[in-house]
């Protein structure tokens, strides 16, 4: 094993953060957690193949060099020495030998992050025997698997801490996949063009930038203001990273004073992620019923639709040349003799009038018609229900819904996730045997099986009128050439591409918000938006996610009221300390019902908790022990609520 610089032996080194796996999420894991929580950062990674090639050091000194670039380019200026530690172990297995070296005894969380589950599953049980305390985020794609291994090593951490109460130790295993972190992102860069987000008990939450209202008007405040832009109207705040040198510095959860006297000045509210095109058909796709139009075709449809007026016709001409022949006066007998004739099973009108005969003649000729029909329909009415899990194709006069590109295990979470959200979705796939298929199925989403790059394929999922575009595939090359011919068919189409690669995610979104100025493009690398929250679960299930505020941070956490004397027995006004934190909602289910992660993405069996969080809080109202609360806090006023100092000011590790 090769190990980089790291604290001496013997010397006692503070609670770190471990992250084992050399990806493109190890690394953007690396750089969340110490750009964002200005945590200590090791970092553990499988030596080279050639051991004596010296590629090994090369390799890792490269990792580690762009993760310390990502923790120069976020530190804030305007906290002196705003830095983190981060340094890097080589271990060609992850035994407890390896993980000790790597310092597990000592650490507060460990992320096992390789592709393989297996070796995740082996370190994570040699990690739970070394720190029983040890928080573990272990990256696994069998979600069966995960439910049952969180409760194994949960049960193992408690049996290791004898007389220690479950609910007081600080051990949870959290078990999360790519596709199921990513879908919440997508959904919402999808609807909002935002991948600033916050899950909560199944709710998403964006960030959203406001340019300050004109003169005389009132800005809408959404759920809350969480912030002052540094920018003005005539000055817009830039990329992450611009210097605010110059301007006023922006301002993390700020009072309703200080909001009211900032005039000029944008501000960022948290608002709901909802999708409601005003008049658009594409809200019948959330019926539950199974509609006429799917089981009988338009032309047999206008075939019955036909002998019905005939037969009314008939039955009408008998009423009106009937006479006043005795027992045949009235409409309804004459519609009863009618029908009599039509299946045949009148007497003949032998001894009858002319009309009375030709009429009868006309009866039995539809009665003749009127078989085939009926027998066609019955048939495709059987077919149909044979079928009725069967694909459903995209409606006529579809608009306003997002097209999805490709149903793998990606495209199947944010499926899910859209649906779940209530909003329209026509889902493309090449593979007819893709994981999404079934899910589509079952929720009757409408399907277009064919090749994205293909002419008339995106056409059939009406492109033209859709709203949005994710494109979502596993080739970068489909993903591109999907999006460049659905922006020459629309071109302001909201459009937001998976690449692997975030280099080549950056130039091909400059280069379509080049050519395409008026239209909003958003290139997303599944590593990148991962990242967050696998950083979320290793600080604990009490925080839900970070969202950046130009070159701040802003954390939303939530946490039982219990134990905690700035908000135990206090009003929700009095609670709110401006600049550090502010309680957003409320957790109404009883102590039994909560769910233990309100960051945790919903299933998509569609089985719902009743309860949930209460965002229009009383300023009045006196928080009780019992309480659960989700409150918005800034790196420092989270450590002071959770008893904790954030590490700043020490020196960083150079290979």
């Amino acid at each position: 094993m090769i190990t980089f610089p790291q604290p001496a032996r013997g010397v006692p080194r503070p609670e770190h953060m471990i992250v084992c796996g050399d990806d493109a999420l190890a690394e953007r894991l690396a750089a969340e957690l110490a750009t964002v929580y200005r945590e200590q950062v090791t970092l553990v990674v499988p030596p080279s193949r050639r051991p004596g090639s010296g590629t090994g050091r090369t390799r890792a000194a490269a990792l580690l060099g762009r993760v310390q670039a990502a923790m120069n380019r976020a530190a804030d200026p305007a906290v002196p020495g705003d830095t983190a530690t981060a340094h890097v172990v080589e271990a060609a297995e992850l035994d407890e030998a390896a993980l000790a070296e790597a310092g597990a005894r000592e650490a507060a969380a460990m992320a096992l992050i390789h592709d393989d589950d297996e070796t995740n599953i082996r370190a994570a049980l040699a990690a739970r025997r070394l720190n029983p305390r040890l928080r573990l985020v272990i990256r696994l794609y069998n979600r069966k698997l995960g439910q049952h291994l969180e409760d194994l090593l949960d049960q193992a951490a408690t049996v290791a801490v004898p007389g220690l109460d479950p609910e007081a130790l600080d051990t949870s295993t959290t078990v999360l996949s790519d596709a199921d972190t990513v879908a919440p992102a997508l959904a919402a860069t999808a609807v909002a063009g935002t991948s600033k987000v916050v899950q909560a008990d199944g709710l998403l939450l964006r960030a959203v930038e406001r340019t300050p209202p004109g003169h005389g008007r009132v800005a809408d405040p959404g759920l809350c203001t969480l912030a002052l832009l540094s920018s003005t109207t005539n000055d817009p705040a830039g990329a992450e990273g611009s210097d605010t040198s110059g301007r006023e510095a922006p301002v993390l959860l700020p009072d309703d004073d200080t909001v009211a006297a900032a005039t000029g000045r944008g501000t960022v509210v948290l608002e709901t992620v909802t999708h409601t095109p005003s008049g658009s058909p594409a809200r019948r796709l959330a019926g539950r019923g199974l509609p006429l139009g799917s089981l009988f075709s338009r032309r047999l449809r206008w075939s019955l639709i036909g002998l019905v007026a005939s037969v009314l016709g008939v039955a009408v001409a008998t009423w009106l040349t009937a006479g006043d022949r005795a027992g045949s006066t009235g409409l309804l007998h004459a519609s009863y003799l009618t029908l009599l004739d039509l299946f045949a099973i009148g007497d003949p009108a032998l001894e009858e009038p002319k009309a009375r005969q030709i009429l009868q003649l006309l009866a039995g000729l539809a009665g003749m018609l009127l078989m085939p029909v009926l027998l066609a329909a019955v048939l495709e009415a059987l077919g149909t229900f044979r079928t009725a899990s069967a694909l459903r194709r995209p409606p006529r006069g579809l608009s306003g819904h997002v097209v999805l590109l490709g149903l793998g295990k990606v495209g199947t979470r944010v499926l899910a996730r859209l649906r779940e959200l209530d909003i329209p979705v026509v889902c493309v796939e090449e593979d007819p045997e893709a994981r999404g298929i079934p899910l589509a199925r079952r929720l009757r989403v409408p399907t277009v099986l064919g090749d994205a790059t293909q002419e008339g394929v995106l056409e059939a999922a009406k492109i033209h009128r859709a709203h949005s575009l994710l494109s979502l595939t596993s080739s970068d090359t489909t993903n591109l050439e999907a999006a460049l011919y659905a922006r020459s068919v629309k071109p302001d189409l909201r459009v937001a591409l998976r690449l692997y690669d975030d280099d080549f995610a950056t130039v091909v979104h400059r280069t379509l918000r080049t050519a395409h100025p008026r239209a909003l493009t958003r290139s997303r690398s599944v590593s990148s938006l991962a990242a967050p929250a696998f950083a979320g679960a290793m600080m604990g299930r009490q925080v839900l996610g970070a969202i950046p505020v130009e070159r701040r941070v802003l954390l939303f956490a939530a946490l039982n009221v219990a134990g905690h004397p700035h908000l135990e027995g206090r009003t929700i006004a009095e609670s709110f300390r401006p600049g550090a934190w502010r309680v957003l909602a409320l957790d109404t289910a009883e102590p039994g019902e909560r769910l233990p992660d309100l960051a945790a993405t919903p299933t998509d069996e569609g089985v719902h908790r009743p309860g949930g969080l209460v965002w229009d809080l009383h300023s009045g109202y006196v928080l009780r022990p019992e309480d659960r609360v989700v409150l918005a806090a800034s790196r420092q006023g989270l450590a002071e609520l959770l008893g904790r100092h954030p590490r700043l000011r020490v020196r960083t590790t150079d290979v």
